[in-house]
């Protein structure tokens, strides 16, 4: 029998779903102003800066800022973004969503975030992916042919920089290091780190072999489709006979008053936003039937707060998950409906999601 709690349960058997964290998620997209045209990339981040701050206010968990080096998104340097976040909170974690590992500095990235991470007073996550978008490899100079590569050798050196104060590493795509201590250093409790996961088998089993938690990137159809990578990363474990890590799920959605009125106010942006996308990757366009399925069974988390509540909570109830983050903006929708449903998803959804999962 494990020790007891103040309400009479048992502590080493609390369910892990009492405790799941509610996060939100932006890529900085550049949204419209009052006159319906696009607004600037500068304004873009003051408004990206301000949501944050909304929804610390509103009590939110997690506030992510993804990375692109693109014209319709505003953000390339989340860790600038977040600083200044920082600096006007003090309760929100705050990370990437995701940081493009594959293109940038292992050492950098880490310098990067241990200083936000104390900044921060302990608030600072990254999540590091191969990333969607292929822009930053001709930007910062990488070939597209050594992609998993890149990948694959840059996670290695990170967590090498995770376990070991003074580092030893050798690879291929950048010069060794021999006994090479990296500053600041992390304190009692470093930041945390997750392993983003699109849904390659291989990506599920390299954040086991790291230890890291996974965070499953779910943009479309039924998130339990998603059950073997879970299943797959907990028998990773398994055989390595150790605790499972949090899993995560990020998706996209959007809070309004009445599923109508969430619909109607998503709908023309999305769709825009996922052809201009789609475009890009050889889809056909989203019709108003795929968009309605996504909302009734997909991984689109669109409504009124009941009906986003309940969706969340059976995704978080399927899949295992201990944090659940939901990309609130879309494409050109305007800052104020962004922070709106942010309100609406801190103070309406957030508590009714705990109540189903207690």
């Amino acid at each position: 029998m494990g020790q007891m709690a103040p309400d009479g349960t048992d502590k080493d058997r609390v369910h892990p779903m009492s405790v799941v964290e509610l996060g939100l998620d932006t890529f900085g997209d550049v949204t419209t102003g009052p006159n319906g045209t696009l607004l600037p990339h500068d304004q873009v981040i003051r408004n990206v800066v301000a949501e944050g701050v909304r929804a610390d206010a509103v009590g939110v968990d997690f506030f992510g800022i993804g990375e692109h080096h693109r014209a319709d998104f505003a953000v390339s340097s989340p860790e600038m973004v977040l600083a200044t976040i920082a600096g006007q909170t003090s309760r929100i974690k705050l990370g990437s969503a995701v940081t493009v590992l594959s293109s940038d500095d292992p050492i950098r990235v880490f310098q990067r975030y241990s200083t936000l991470h104390a900044a921060s007073s302990g608030r600072a996550e990254v999540i590091l992916g191969r990333g969607s978008f292929t822009e930053s490899f001709p930007l910062f100079g990488f070939e597209l042919s050594q992609y998993n590569q890149l990948f694959e050798e840059k996670l290695d050196l990170f967590a090498a920089l995770l376990r070991e104060r003074a580092v030893t590493w050798q690879g291929r795509t950048r010069p060794p290091l021999v006994n090479q201590e990296v500053f600041p250093r992390q304190g009692d409790q470093p930041f945390k780190t997750w392993i983003g996961v699109g849904g390659s088998p291989e990506s599920v089993v390299r954040a086991a072999r790291y230890d890291l938690p996974m965070m499953l990137a779910i943009i479309g159809g039924d998130p339990k489709r998603f059950l073997p990578y879970v299943d797959l990363y907990k028998r990773a474990f398994g055989e390595m006979d150790k605790p499972v890590q949090p899993i995560g799920v990020h998706s996209p959605g959007y809070v309004a008053k009445t599923d109508a009125q969430a619909r109607e106010e998503l709908w023309p942006d999305y769709k825009a936003m996922r052809d201009r996308i789609g475009a890009e990757r050889g889809w056909p366009p989203m019709s108003r039937a795929e968009f309605e399925q996504e909302a009734a069974h997909g991984s689109l988390y669109v409504g009124s707060p009941e009906t986003v509540a309940r969706k969340i909570a059976a995704t978080v109830k399927a899949l295992g998950a201990s944090r659940f983050q939901m990309k609130y903006s879309a494409g050109a929708l305007a800052h104020e409906k962004l922070l709106d449903s942010i309100g609406l998803y801190g103070e309406r959804v957030i508590p009714l999601v705990r109540d189903m999962l207690a």
